[in-house]
């Protein structure tokens, strides 16, 4: 009996490209032709939700990624030029950045290698929660509005992070362009080009050396397929130093992205009501016949109670007394909900960032062990200072409204009292007492917001600016059309005085005419200047240290992606290996060859080249009746991935002859292969397919580890070694099947027993089975039965853990 069973297949209505298992949970991501992201349970291939193409980010996936700990899928988008971190659970857009050239390829990565001073540091790493209190979460009404995130939450964006230990993510472009993304989000080194087209990547857990298979297209003969190997020696000597100062900057990175939602959700927080204020006196002065100034209008109402037609005929029928009550609740209203998320989330944010950016300077004056990584004190400084200004600006921001709160109470409250009186109205006996001193001020505030502003008529086509905090929010280059007065100020006149201070790099500079979006955007450059230094610096590092030509594959006549295709690479953490599983299929189409280099770029390996011969691999032999004997029945390989350290897990197919008996999945023993003590002598001025004929070949014949697989085409197949687990999808991209491997195919009187066991699982698929899909899937749904529709994406970890 075959030592695997099925559990589930499935026909799907689009053509699927892309598919990658998660590497903790039984869990399958797969991408489509239509632009969707798919996630599958194993079991009964059934859907746990879809993430629809979006126009904001891009339609066209091109690779897959899963964070080593699989909460988090990276994806690529061709059109758009963005990678994506997408949530497991819930299939929320987390964070997404731009990249140069479109991504033809990923891999993420986890660092293995203990040390004492990386254990320290581990332990030590939320030292900054003792100091640092927890930010809040952003408002859920405003967190959901954004064009890009659909529903976007602060405590997701700062768990981002996930574990302390180093992961890496890297790309690679369609002109061979590498980066590494610690933790997926801040770029760490930008390599050096590699030739042609990067088919697949694989960066070694001990970080000594990323391997790379690329295709070099040529327009004159057939595309060369080639394995580079990059020593990445700087990433693994400073491996602690690289931890703490990527794990800072990542910090760095979520904070700012922290402080950009709080300030998307203050400019949703602020109401443009009091515009029409402006616009409706800017009316007034242009249609009233009279010369008198506006705010001496107000201030006859304000001491005599008396008021021109113009002016009553402006107040009653334009404003009106109901109209000026609601404007009153609404300015009041938007200004304590900004106030509120200055202080909580903006001031919080920045402190937060200035503690991190403070701890990155010091890394920086450790010159022994950071300067080779590129940390520049002066670069960190302008970081630090350009945050400091942000919080003044915010802090500023903070007076201005709660000076406006202040204005606008005394301000509505007489000019309510004012239209009572006009319209003949009972004046409540509360409202109706006004001091001297209330009087004043509301005078101040008259002769400062309503006196005509001609340089402001020629820029914004109006003569007054009565709200002032709308201006702060405004993402624009200008200068504050209202900017504070300062005049007064003893700080500033001492500031301005003294010699000394004026130019001190610890007194932050405030930019009095600049809005709050303009200094942040300040901030935001030189922030990135201060990372970008590193990533500069540690690519130069990096040197091509392996170059080897393997063979040429002729131009498909359809422009197809090749994401399936071999080769195919493999970290073997055990014993620091790179492998690279490929065919040859024009030279010797039933050999499979497997190409093994140290981690350790200059490090020799033996048994580093050889082919495996699929000739009789299953012990079939076909009986000749003609002939009167009987041949070997010869297979060759269509796809291979690595299923452990010593296992392939190969889908197979027979001569075209045979294709009636279909095609097979099987499992490859590598353990008397690579006992093989003959070496091959590799001339590296000749591709390996021009020398195939003296490689080492070793013959495998398996006994119970493969299956047939009846009335399916397979072509493709993908595993999750930990987890035991292949899907394999056929040559039209449409049908697959998954497999548990490692069991006995049970009898069908044994499955109830089966069931019974995983009966929390079995619950679980019934209960999303009920659900049924909706939307953009009733094609699929009504063919394969119910399944969870988008609008119930949101499980808990809970659900989706199988164990």
């Amino acid at each position: 009996m075959p030592a695997f069973r099925q559990v589930g297949e499935k026909q799907l209505p689009s053509p699927v490209f892309c598919m990658a298992w998660s590497p903790k949970r039984d869990l399958i991501a797969l991408a489509n032709t239509d632009g969707e992201l798919l996630l599958h349970r194993h079991a009964n291939f059934q859907r746990v939700w879809s993430l629809p193409p979006n126009e904001n980010t891009g339609t066209v996936i091109t690779a897959l990624a899963w964070r080593p700990d699989g909460k988090i899928l990276a994806f690529s988008l061709g059109d758009t030029k963005l990678v994506v971190l997408c949530d497991a659970e819930k299939a929320d857009i987390l964070h997404l950045f731009p990249v140069e050239n479109p991504v033809s390829c990923m891999h993420w990565m986890e660092v293995l290698e203990e040390s004492s001073v990386l254990n320290s540091f581990y332990t030590s790493e939320d030292e900054s929660n003792l100091f640092l209190p927890k930010l809040p979460t952003l408002p859920k009404s405003y967190s959901t509005t954004s064009k890009i995130f659909s529903e976007e939450k602060s405590d997701e964006i700062l768990n981002l992070l996930g574990e302390v230990r180093l992961n890496i993510l890297v790309l690679g472009g369609g002109s061979g362009c590498l980066e590494l993304y610690a933790y997926g989000m801040y770029k760490i080194a930008t390599l050096p080009e590699v030739p042609g087209t990067c088919r697949s990547l694989c960066l070694s857990s001990d970080l000594k050396s990323l391997s790379v298979v690329t295709e070099i297209r040529s327009a004159d003969t057939d595309s060369e397929i080639c394995y580079i190997q990059l020593d990445t020696g700087l990433l693994s000597e400073c491996l602690p130093e690289v931890t703490r100062m990527a794990r800072k900057f990542t910090h760095i990175s979520t904070l700012l992205q922290y402080l950009r939602l709080s300030l998307t959700c203050m400019c949703e927080a602020w109401e443009d009501i009091l515009m029409q204020m402006d616009l409706r006196l800017t009316k007034f002065v242009q249609e009233k016949n009279t010369s008198t100034q506006v705010q001496d209008e107000f201030l006859e109402l304000l001491l005599w109670g008396q008021s021109s037609p113009e002016l009553q005929a402006l107040l009653m029928n334009q404003l009106t007394v109901k109209g000026l009550k609601k404007l009153g609740q609404s300015i009041e209203t938007s200004y304590s909900s900004i106030q509120k998320l200055v202080i909580s989330h903006l001031q919080s944010g920045s402190e937060a960032l200035l503690y991190h950016l403070s701890e990155v300077k010091g890394m920086s004056l450790w010159k022994h062990k950071f300067q080779p990584l590129g940390l520049d004190p002066s670069a960190v400084q302008d970081a630090i200072t350009a945050v400091g200004s942000f919080t003044l600006k915010a802090n500023e921001l903070l007076q201005v409204i709660d000076k406006s709160m202040k204005n606008f109470k005394a301000f509505f409250r007489w000019l309510y009292v004012a239209m009572l009186r006009m319209s003949e109205d009972h004046v409540p006996a509360e409202l109706n007492k006004m001091t001297q001193k209330d009087i004043a001020f509301v005078a101040d505030f008259l002769s400062e917001h309503f006196s005509e502003n001609e340089e402001l008529f020629d820029r914004k086509g109006k003569y007054f600016n009565v709200e002032r905090v709308g201006q702060y929010l405004k993402d624009e280059d200008e200068d504050l059309v209202s900017p504070p007065n300062t005049k007064g100020n003893q700080w500033l006149k001492f500031l301005h005085e003294s010699t000394h201070l004026k130019e001190s790099p610890l007194l932050f500079p405030s930019y009095p005419q600049k809005s709050l979006h303009f200094v942040k955007r300040m901030m935001e450059v030189a922030i990135e200047l201060c990372l970008q230094k590193p990533a500069e610096v540690i690519g130069k590092s990096v040197k091509r240290a392996v170059c080897l030509s393997l063979y040429t594959v002729p131009e498909s006549s359809e422009n197809t992606r090749r994401l399936f295709e071999l080769p195919s690479l493999y970290n073997d953490k055990k014993n620091n290996l790179h492998c690279v599983v490929f065919c040859m299929s024009e030279v010797s189409p039933c050999k499979l060859y497997l190409l093994r280099k140290s981690t350790e770029p200059h490090r020799p390996v033996s048994n580093g080249l050889m082919a495996i011969d699929l000739s009789n691999v299953l012990g079939h032999r076909i009986e000749d009746a003609a002939a009167g004997s009987s041949i070997d029945r010869v297979y060759s390989c269509l796809d291979a991935r690595f299923y452990d350290d010593e296992t392939l897990m190969v889908v197979l197919q027979a001569p075209e002859e045979e294709e009636t008996r279909g095609r097979v999945l099987a499992q490859l023993p590598l353990g008397s292969a690579l006992s093989c003590g003959e070496e091959f002598n590799w001339d590296t001025s000749f591709r390996l397919d021009q020398q195939s004929g003296t490689i080492p070949t070793q013959g495998i014949v398996l006994e119970n580890q493969w299956r047939d697989l009846e009335n399916m085409k397979a072509q493709f197949v993908a595993v999750n070694g930990i987890r035991k687990l292949a899907c394999v999808l056929s040559s039209n991209l449409r049908h697959v099947r998954v497999f548990e491997m490692d069991v006995e195919d049970e009898e069908d009187e044994e499955r109830p027993e089966s069931q019974n066991a995983n009966s929390n699982q079995d619950g679980l698929e019934e209960t999303l089975a009920s659900q049924g899909e909706a939307g953009g899937n009733d094609t699929e749904g009504n063919r394969e039965g119910a399944g969870p529709s988008a609008a119930e994406q949101r499980m808990s970890g809970e659900a989706l853990e199988l164990s």
